[in-house]
């Protein structure tokens, strides 16, 4: 991909990227050939009620020392066929054994489905999606996703929830780190992208993983930024805004569709037949897998739509729902409902049916073994060639936000044989951070931090100190006196803040994006010591730092970058690579003027900076920190006299300037 921005330039480039691969995209409804519909149908009929709401049925593993495993009395409950797939169960051996008691066991020896959050990256972890959306390459994109699923299927995982691709333009909210950003149409490519890389081209593949577009649909509309909150939008927003990432989901051949927490317009996700029966099946063709989130079936009840546990199965059935996710609800509900005449035999076996062609889509039924393979699992995970691409991916996604000059020139690139570096900041250090939220199964021990990184890139010679100076919470100076000490004693300050990884996050709203007190009374503590200074931010969401923009000279908006964090920053600090990165997201001045993005609709009275009756604030300027689309690098521009190739323009003519 052509990395260019500015306007119109840098949509013909993603669409320029994305056309070749538009090409490749699959069917919008899961083609399935007419032997694998018989063989589906076959085994339908001769299925009792309750082995086909055991179908409809996902249950929760359980964490142990050596690894996720069904929980107590899970393979009795396997071999009563009151299970068709488990969720956050994984491993070649684990899942081979309950596969085995699956085929062997059951009453129809149907196998089982293992599903998995591979958001980014399984055990090698690429950076969080708010990131590699800063890359503005689905190309890219996709190869990480693949990658993804190549490493969690030798793991034994079918089934990923992801691509999250929900729009967000509320920082506040913590999910906004698993999707895209704020801009429908880049959401649009990437949710293509990472649902082709997940899925391949062919499903039955043992490195391919069916993929859940989620959230359906406008969660990250929610009320104040705070977490499973109502989303009160108009039908334009919905359909300009939130539903376009979707429909070219769909149309990339995504088989899963995730039903989201939120309520729309006074009708909660889970029983919204208009938008999942209505448009999103009848109206775009789909016909894919359905799946709850989790215990989104049970919520119901506190929505106060559903009385019980037999109203919430039924609402949510009727509505398009086909797999309850833990709630166990459909399995224990359901019997009664549909003696009762209340939901009919042929709702059920229009989700079965669905659950059924997954299983055949995957080529469970031919070979129930073929995702479990220890061998292919120890020679997959987390290879030096997965690691080559999550550090080339990391490098993409830096966004270099400034870069003043301090004396002559720019602080950045910094030189490697710089006499000495003080590294500041416990975020620096922190391993488990740098995989960010969701890290499927990466290890902190595995990840390079921001001080191994720096460490590793910088000459011989050069003296890096390091000095934690406060925590990303809480109010504890007690490391501000080690951290000026680094500081006066070095040539060059680099310094880390922003948040752990547990910061931003699922329940994880704030309803302040300012860095926390502490940390910035230890920026600006550091900063009066004189000492070129750059700053790195480690965060999932866009923060307001108005106060760094202005004092400090150079500003890195790093993310959570994953496996190789510390070396693809080093790569971009001493300019082994030239930052390209684009902000998808546009970051505030304060917390105060959320929501604000770029694509906002007209208003009669638009800002104006001198006019007061425009629509603005009165105490900070209208404009962002820093815009949609921001990213610089080192490389300088200058622009020549224009030249035309002619002095008119006919109707027509062309124009070559």
């Amino acid at each position: 991909m052509v990395r260019l921005f500015g306007g119109a330039i840098v949509l013909a480039a993603l669409n320029g990227a994305s056309a070749a691969a538009q090409e490749r995209v699959a069917p919008r409804t899961p083609v399935m050939s007419a032997q694998a519909m018989h063989f589906v149908d076959s085994l339908l009929a001769t299925m009792t009620l309750d082995e086909k709401l055991g179908q409809l049925t996902q249950v929760p593993g359980q964490g142990t020392p050596t690894g996720p495993k069904a929980l107590p009395g899970g393979e009795d409950e396997i071999r009563a066929g009151h299970i068709g797939s488990f969720l956050g169960v994984y491993g070649a051996e684990t899942t081979r054994e309950l596969q085995r008691v699956a085929v062997e066991s059951s009453p129809h020896h149907i196998p089982l489905l293992f599903s998995h959050d591979v958001i980014h990256g399984f055990r090698t972890i690429f950076p969080v999606p708010l990131g590699e959306a800063a890359s503005w390459d689905p190309e890219l994109a996709m190869r990480t996703a693949r990658i993804a699923a190549d490493e969690a299927t030798s793991a034994g995982v079918h089934w990923t929830f992801a691509p999250m691709v929900d729009i967000a333009r509320d920082p506040r909210w913590g999910r906004i780190v698993e999707g895209s950003g704020e801009d429908p149409y880049l959401g649009s490519i990437l949710a293509a992208a990472r649902v082709r890389g997940f899925q391949g081209d062919d499903l039955a593949a043992n490195n391919t993983l069916m993929a859940t577009v989620k959230h359906f649909v406008a969660y990250g509309a929610a009320e104040g930024g705070r977490d499973y909150n109502v989303a009160d939008i108009s039908p334009q927003t919905l359909h300009d805004v939130y539903l376009p990432p979707f429909h070219s989901a769909v149309d990339a051949g995504a088989w899963s569709v995730m039903a989201s927490f939120n309520e729309l317009g006074g009708t909660p996700m889970h029983v919204n037949g208009s938008l999942i029966n209505g448009l999103l099946r009848a109206q775009w063709g789909w016909d894919g897998l359905l799946v709850s989130d989790y215990t989104g079936v049970l919520e119901l009840l506190n929505h106060g739509v559903a009385g019980d546990s037999a109203e919430a199965s039924r609402l949510s059935i009727n509505a398009g729902v086909d797999v309850d996710m833990v709630s166990q609800f459909f399995r224990r509900a359901l019997p009664g409902e549909v003696k009762a005449g209340r939901v009919t035999m042929a709702t059920i076996d229009s989700a079965v049916r669905r659950v059924l062609l997954a299983k055949y889509a995957l080529g469970l039924f031919a070979d129930p073994y073929r995702y479990a393979d220890v061998a292919r699992e120890r020679a997959t995970l987390l290879t030096p060639a997965n690691r080559a691409v999550a550090r080339e991916m990391a490098r993409e996604a830096i966004v270099l936000l400034q870069n003043a000059p301090v004396g002559a020139r720019p602080v950045l690139p910094l030189s490697k044989s710089v006499a000495s570096i003080a590294v500041i900041g416990g975020l620096a250090a922190d391993a488990k951070s740098t995989n960010g939220n969701w890290w499927g199964d990466g290890r902190p021990e595995e990840a390079v931090t921001i001080l191994d990184g720096i460490r590793r890139a910088v000459s011989r010679t050069t003296r890096v100190t390091y000095a934690k100076g406060v925590e990303t919470t809480g109010n504890d100076t007690s490391g501000f006196a080690a951290a000026r000490r680094a500081a006066r004693a070095a040539n060059v300050v680099i310094m880390v803040v922003g948040e752990r990884e547990d910061q931003s996050a699922e329940a994880e709203s704030r309803a302040s994006i300012e860095l926390s007190p502490a940390q910035e009374q230890l920026v600006r503590s550091v900063q009066a010591i004189g000492k070129p200074m750059v700053i790195v931010l480690m965060n999932g969401r866009p923060l307001a730092i108005p106060w760094i923009a202005e004092h400090v000279p150079a500003v890195v908006e790093s993310w959570f970058l994953g496996s190789e964090m510390g070396n693809a920053l080093a790569d971009v600090l001493f300019g082994d690579t030239n930052p390209s990165g684009k902000l998808p997201v546009t970051f505030p001045r304060a917390t105060g003027q959320v929501p604000t993005y770029y694509a906002h609709k007209h208003t009669g009275r638009p800002a104006n900076a001198d006019v007061k009756w425009t629509s603005k604030y009165n105490d900070l300027p209208f404009t962002p920190l820093y815009p949609f689309g921001h990213g610089l690098s080192y490389t300088t521009f200058a622009y020549g006299p224009v030249t035309l190739s002619s002095p008119t323009l006919g109707e027509r003519d062309s124009l070559v300037v």
